[in-house]
C-alpha cells in the first residue's frame, strides 16, 4: 500500500477525486490542514461519489505531525521544480507522495531541505502545472505499475 499526502488542499472536487483513486487502488489518504474546503462539502462528496466508505483517510494539522506520527516514513515531494522525473524513481512499498495546494505548490523551505527527494512529472515548460487529481494519479500508478499493480485487479 502506498501513501498519498496533500498539504493545504484548496479544491474541494480535486480532493474528492483523489479520495475515489485511493480508495481504488487501497491507498491511504493524508490531509493536511487547513483545508480550502469543509469535509462536508457538496462538491467534495459528490467527487468522491459513493467511495467514501472504502477511503481510508486521516487528518493532521500539519506537516510536522503527519511526520511524526510516521517516524519511519519515506517520502517524496512533487513538485514542478524538481529536477528528477518520477519515472526515475523506485517507489518504496508504503511510502509517502507529498503534493501541495493547487495555487501554491509544496512550501519552498519543504523542497529545499527535501531537494534529494523532490521529483516531477514532465511537461511543457510554458506552462504552470497540471491538475493536482491528475498529477496524484499519475504518479500513484507508476508507483503500483512498479510492483505489478500487487492486490488488484
Amino acid at each position: 500500500m502506498f501513501n498519498i499526502v496533500l498539504i493545504e488542499p484548496e479544491i474541494p472536487q480535486n480532493t474528492g477525486n483523489i479520495a475515489r483513486t485511493c480508495a481504488t487502488t487501497h491507498t491511504k489518504l493524508h490531509l493536511v490542514r487547513p483545508l480550502g474546503f469543509e469535509v462536508s462539502d457538496k462538491h467534495l462528496k459528490r467527487a468522491g461519489l459513493d467511495y467514501w466508505r472504502f477511503a481510508d483517510i486521516s487528518y493532521y494539522d500539519s506537516f510536522r505531525q503527519l511526520q511524526q506520527t510516521h517516524p519511519q516514513a519515506k517520502f517524496w515531494y512533487l513538485t514542478t521544480k524538481a529536477k528528477k522525473r518520477y519515472t526515475n524513481v523506485k517507489f518504496e512499498r508504503g511510502c509517502f507522495l507529498v503534493f501541495g495546494k493547487e495555487t501554491k505548490g509544496l512550501p519552498e523551505e519543504l523542497l529545499h531541505s527535501n531537494y534529494d527527494r523532490c521529483i516531477r512529472i514532465p511537461m511543457y515548460e510554458n506552462l504552470r502545472s497540471l491538475n493536482l487529481s491528475n498529477s496524484v494519479a499519475i504518479v500513484l500508478y507508476e508507483a503500483l505499475r512498479q510492483y505489478n499493480f500487487d492486490g488488484l485487479i
